[in-house]
């Protein structure tokens, strides 16, 4: 496994630094990249609730309401392995500021085509690929640029961190969506989103970390066939990368519940606008809970079982809240999906991030979100498809089967997985 280098001066660290659930956030960089992520990623899940709701009173379609996954997986897919190399070759920190200003001007122009009256999808669904253009390069950037950001023996903590600054902004965002769209409609939701990208450009731009790997490393890396394949061949050649990413898509394909969930707002629990708020923000309310805990605790032991017990319990989650009637209980296995979703993710990520040199964290990154976004963006579509066919209970229900049977062979194949311990 190879450590992130000790040589670099933002990851020095004095030794008599007490570990805290926050110690990442001692770091200035780190802390304003989380701050400004916390403001933007309210904004954002703001928005995907907002989306999802508008178009299915435009449309009243489950299968339409799959299809924002496709605009969503296809970009991401076609564009991520270049996001990879780009983010290993060109300043990070800059990187990010364009992605970022592309997502707020689409969010932005989403805004001002619903004030004036919008009744066709084909503009939602545009700049939704649009914006997971710019997702796609903006996520290597970010994440290869966090070990940047803390020394060696915080960044598990910034990971747990990082997922708690994310769920934060789950919570928030599905909840103030519920009560906007119940009360101002979809327009209000996505300005505020559009203005919540600032926080981050903002913070990028009083960073004083440099946003290059190191001179050697972008000098020895270009654009170009040979360095995407660099990437491809590390991975391929990292069985628990592989196995990690593998389990990670095959899981979230077959248990993606959060895009029915306006059906199951509106036609099965009928709670309306402001329960979808709340459905949407209960899995990121058990994660808060599971990040908090981990932040404070640190990895557990045998990181590689855990990993595939959580994947287990956030399929058994699905199949409950696929069958559940009642709206205290279905909030309750949906924060239960969050809490497992997030242990896994934890995990999965330190155990990559920590197995990959910082000139190929880019072009790993990338690779990886092909399977992370791929995977819950595809199976939306399939859910969407399904739930048409046979209405969304039960779409829910055999995809949280899946997930459980995606474990067990993982358990039973995975012998790198199942026995790693850090």
């Amino acid at each position: 496994m190879t450590p992130i280098d000790p040589a670099n001066s933002s990851q020095r660290g004095t030794a008599n630094e007490r570990q805290t659930a926050f110690s990442s956030l001692r770091h200035r960089d780190f802390r304003l990249l989380w701050m400004g992520q916390i403001v933007s990623v309210t904004g954002s899940q703001m928005q995907l609730v907002a989306i999802n709701w508008h178009i299915y009173l435009i449309t009243h379609s489950a299968l339409a309401l799959g299809m924002v996954g496709a605009f969503r997986a296809v970009p991401i897919i076609l564009c991520s392995l270049l996001g990879g190399v780009v983010a290993d070759v060109t300043d990070r920190r800059r990187l990010m500021m364009v992605t970022q200003t592309i997502m707020l001007t689409c969010s932005a122009v989403l805004a001002f085509v619903t004030f004036i009256g919008l009744e066709r999808v084909w503009p939602i669904f545009l700049l939704t690929a649009i914006a997971s253009a710019a997702w796609a390069f903006d996520t290597p950037a970010r994440q290869s640029l966090m070990p940047a950001l803390v020394p060696a023996k915080d960044f598990p903590n910034a990971v747990s961190l990082s997922m708690l600054m994310f769920q934060i902004g789950m919570i928030l965002g599905p909840a103030l969506a519920g009560f906007l769209l119940a009360s101002r409609g979809p327009g209000l939701v996505y300005a505020i989103n559009a203005a919540s990208f600032v926080a981050v450009i903002l913070g990028l731009g009083v960073m004083r970390v440099m946003g290059r790997p190191t001179e050697d490393e972008s000098e020895a890396t270009r654009i170009s066939v040979q360095a995407l394949m660099e990437g491809l061949r590390f991975v391929w050649r990292t069985p628990i990368i592989v196995q990690t990413m593998t389990l990670d898509f095959v899981a979230t394909f077959f248990a993606s519940a959060n895009q029915l969930l306006p059906i199951f707002a509106r036609d099965i629990l009928q709670v309306g606008a402001r329960g979808l708020g709340f459905l949407a923000a209960a899995p990121a309310s058990g994660a808060v809970v599971a990040g908090l805990v981990m932040a404070r605790l640190g990895a557990p032991r045998r990181q590689g079982a855990v990993v595939i017990g959580s994947v287990a319990i956030f399929g058994a989650a699905t199949i409950a809240f696929g069958v559940s009637r009642v709206f205290w209980l279905s909030l309750l296995m949906l924060a239960m999906t969050g809490a497992a979703d997030t242990v896994s993710t934890i995990l999965r990520h330190t155990i990559r991030q920590l197995s990959t040199p910082n000139n190929l964290r880019g072009r790993m990154t990338s690779i990886n979100m092909i399977f992370f976004m791929g995977g819950p963006q595809l199976g939306e579509v399939e859910a969407g498809a399904v739930a048409a066919l046979i209405g969304g209970p039960l779409s829910v229900v055999t995809g949280g089967l899946g997930c459980v049977i995606a474990a067990m062979i993982t358990f039973a194949a995975a012998k790198n997985l199942r026995r790693y311990e850090q």
